[in-house]
């Protein structure tokens, strides 16, 4: 009967190619890869990607004007200047002045043009005034047709994100149902129960990330009237 040596498998490469079936050597001697610090690894993929889906809710949320200042509110704004198209907080410091203000100063006061257009032509609603070599843009209230465009879009980033989240878990699922023939059931089970608990855990992040968003926008208050 042939012997086996045992070859651990260090590379994350490897663990996709689980289980692996003996390969005959000379002198029949065959080899079986053994997975090294599996779950740890499949884990760790998991939690990179629901965090990346976080991240990107994050920035989605950012995104929407809620009648309070924010920075991060004007990052997703492409400015045009010198030909080059860049992200408005390449070119520019935001920072707030009060919950109602905003100010923008250019790193190049030459560009200060361009970023006026560019914060204009946004579908923020917002109008800068020049002062000196910054701009100061002022939040204008909320329209009650706004916070409820804006709370549909809050619904919709979070159920993206949902539906991120179940995908990496998803895939972490595939990975361990890899090992079946290669750990112990017990294992294995640990391992999922494991990556459902991670997925409850980023799901529930998400859920109150966007229900604090949702907060913030009905404090605002509404202004009667046709949209800004």
């Amino acid at each position: 009967m042939a012997g086996y040596i045992i070859r651990r498998a260090f590379s994350c490469r490897n663990l996709f190619r689980l289980p692996t079936s003996a390969l005959s050597d000379e002198g029949g001697v065959s080899t079986i890869e053994v997975p090294l610090n599996v779950g740890p690894t499949i884990k760790a993929s998991a939690v990179s990607q629901m965090e990346s889906a976080m991240a990107a809710l994050s920035v989605e949320l950012s995104k929407l004007r809620t009648g309070r200042a924010s920075p991060g509110m004007l990052d997703h704004i492409i400015v045009e200047t010198g030909g080059v198209k860049m992200p408005l907080n390449r070119i520019a410091l935001v920072s707030v002045l009060d919950p109602k203000t905003l100010s923008v100063n250019p790193y190049d006061p030459e560009t200060l043009k361009q970023l006026e257009n560019a914060i204009v032509s946004s579908p923020l609603g917002l109008n800068p005034k020049t002062d000196g070599e910054r701009l100061i843009a002022v939040i204008p209230p909320l329209t009650k047709e706004h916070m409820q465009a804006m709370n549909k879009l809050v619904t919709k980033s979070c159920e993206d994100t949902r539906q991120s989240i179940r995908r990496a878990r998803q895939k972490a699922m595939d990975a361990i149902k890899k090992l079946n023939s290669t750990l112990p059931k017990d294992d294995i089970k640990r391992l999922e129960k494991e990556v459902d608990d991670l997925t409850k855990k980023f799901i529930k992040s998400a859920e109150d990330v966007c229900k604090a968003k949702e907060k913030e926008i009905s404090q605002a208050t509404p202004l009667v009237g046709p949209n800004l």
